[in-house]
């Protein structure tokens, strides 16, 4: 009688160790494809054009005049 009370017991338990056992490597993976998401999102947004724009008027390649009609034309 001992004996099947431990058996059912460590069933039990051995239930939630399988739903870790699948869930903590889904979740992992998971993870990972939303970090590298974001962090691809990210790359491309640096780069817009009125980012351009900036460091171009900062770098002194365009004048403020121009600088002003091109952020008026990108609707910025």
């Amino acid at each position: 009688m001992f004996g099947m009370m431990d058996h059912g017991s460590w069933m039990s338990g051995g239930g939630y160790l399988m739903l870790l056992w699948w869930l903590v490597p889904i979740a992992l993976v998971a993870a990972l494809a939303v970090f590298l998401f974001r962090r691809s999102e990210r790359n491309t947004a640096g780069d817009d054009a009125l980012d351009i724009l900036m460091k171009r008027y900062a770098q002194g390649e365009i004048g403020s005049e121009e600088y002003g009609q091109k952020k008026r034309d990108l609707g910025g």
